[in-house]
C-alpha cells in the first residue's frame, strides 16, 4: 500500500504539516493556508483539492497559524461594569451569562468575562479591547458614566448591548425590551385593583432601565389624575429595595401600592413591609420587575413584568457574530422586545 508524501525533515510519527497538504494537493502552500482557513481568492478546484489533502493526511491546522491569516481569537468579551461581588450572586446576570454562553458554544466560541468598575479597573478593560485580544463584545448594565457605546465605535470593534446605552445609542447594535411600557403596566394593574397612594422604588438614575420605569409609572400615575411624589432609589438588589422601602414608610406610611423597579429589589421592600406589619397584599399591594425565577418563589408570589433576559441576551449574541463573521457590518441596530404582565398574589 502507498504511504503519503512525507516532509523530508520529519520522524516517522510526526503530525503532518501544512506542506504536505500543499504537496499532495498539487498547490501553493499559500493557496493550502487559504482554503483551510477560509480565506478568499481559492478557486473551487484547489479548495477541492486541499480538502481531500487534509483528509487523507489527517492534517489539523495549527490555531496560532490560523489565528494569523484569519486575524481572530475565536474568543468574545461579555462587559460587565458592576463589581464582582453583584455579578456572581444576581440572577439576573447569572441568566446572562448563560443565555450569551448558549449561542457561543455550539460555534466553538470561548467567552471571556470582563468585570471593571470606574476607574482603573475601566481603563484596563479598554486597553484590553483595544488590543483586539477578542473579536467583539457583548456589554451589559452600563451606566451613564462608562460611555462604552461611544469606546467601542471608536474602536470599530463588533459589538452588541443588551439594553439601550445611556450615549452612543445611534452608534451601536443594541436589543432593549420597552421599559416605559412594561411600567406602565404593573402601574395601571394597581390603579385598577382599587390603589390610590402608588409609590415606588426607582432604579438607578445613572441607567437607562432606571430612568425608563420611572418614567412608566409617573406618566401613568399622572394620566390617572393621582400624585407621583413618592419616590425612593435603589440599585437592583435586595438591600437597595429594604433601605429604599424604609425611606417611603417612614415619609409616606400611607401608601397602599408599590411599584418596584426589579423584583429583587421588591423581595427586600416585602421583607421591610412584613417587619413593620404591613400584610401584602391586603395592605399594600407590591409589583416587582423582570420575572425571575425568584419572582414566583417569593411569599406572597410577585406580580411583575417579564423582562425577557435570555432571549435579549442571546439575540444581541447572534448579532455580534454576524458582525464577527461578516455577515452583517458593524452598524446601529434597535431590536425592542415587548414587555409582557405576569399576574400573581402581591398586586
Amino acid at each position: 500500500m502507498s504511504q503519503p508524501p512525507s516532509d523530508p525533515g520529519s520522524a516517522p510519527g510526526d503530525a503532518p504539516t501544512l506542506d504536505e497538504v500543499a504537496r499532495l494537493a498539487g498547490v501553493s502552500r499559500a493557496t493550502a493556508s487559504r482554503a483551510i482557513n477560509g480565506g478568499i481568492r481559492v478557486s473551487p478546484g484547489a479548495r477541492a483539492a486541499v480538502e481531500s489533502a487534509v483528509q487523507t493526511l489527517g492534517y489539523t491546522p495549527n490555531p496560532a497559524a490560523r489565528s494569523l491569516v484569519t486575524r481572530r481569537t475565536d474568543s468574545v468579551a461579555l462587559v460587565v461594569p458592576e463589581p464582582d461581588e453583584r455579578v456572581f450572586t444576581d440572577p439576573f446576570f447569572v441568566h446572562t451569562l448563560r443565555s450569551v454562553n448558549r449561542v457561543l458554544m455550539p460555534r466553538d466560541l470561548q467567552l471571556v468575562l470582563l468585570l471593571a468598575r470606574p476607574g482603573e479597573e475601566e481603563r484596563r478593560m479598554l486597553r484590553y479591547l483595544r488590543r483586539r485580544h477578542i473579536d467583539g463584545a457583548i456589554v451589559v448594565s452600563h451606566h451613564s458614566g462608562d460611555r462604552l457605546a461611544e469606546h467601542l465605535a471608536s474602536l470599530a470593534l463588533p459589538c452588541a448591548f443588551v439594553g439601550r446605552p445611556w450615549t452612543g445609542a445611534d452608534k451601536v447594535a443594541y436589543v432593549d425590551t420597552d421599559n416605559t411600557a412594561g411600567s406602565r403596566l404593573v402601574t395601571q394593574r394597581l390603579i385598577d385593583r382599587g390603589c390610590r397612594r402608588i409609590a415606588t422604588i426607582a432604579g438607578p438614575v445613572d441607567m437607562a432601565a432606571g430612568i425608563d420605569r420611572l418614567e412608566g409609572w409617573r406618566s401613568t400615575l399622572r394620566d390617572a389624575g393621582l400624585p407621583d411624589d413618592a419616590v425612593a432609589y435603589g440599585n437592583f438588589t435586595e438591600v437597595g429595595g429594604q433601605e429604599a422601602a424604609v425611606e417611603l414608610l417612614a415619609k409616606h406610611p400611607e401608601i397602599d401600592g408599590l411599584v418596584v423597579a426589579s423584583d429583587l429589589m421588591a423581595i427586600g421592600a416585602m421583607r421591610v413591609l412584613a417587619e413593620a406589619g404591613r400584610r401584602v397584599p391586603d395592605d399594600i399591594a407590591v409589583t416587582g420587575y423582570d420575572d425571575l425565577e425568584i419572582a414566583e418563589r417569593a411569599n406572597p408570589p410577585l406580580t411583575t413584568v417579564r423582562h425577557p433576559v435570555g432571549e435579549m441576551a442571546e439575540h444581541a449574541t447572534r448579532l455580534l457574530l454576524e458582525q464577527i463573521e461578516g455577515v452583517r457590518e458593524p452598524q446601529p441596530i434597535r431590536v425592542i422586545f415587548p414587555p409582557a404582565l405576569v399576574v400573581r398574589a402581591s398586586g
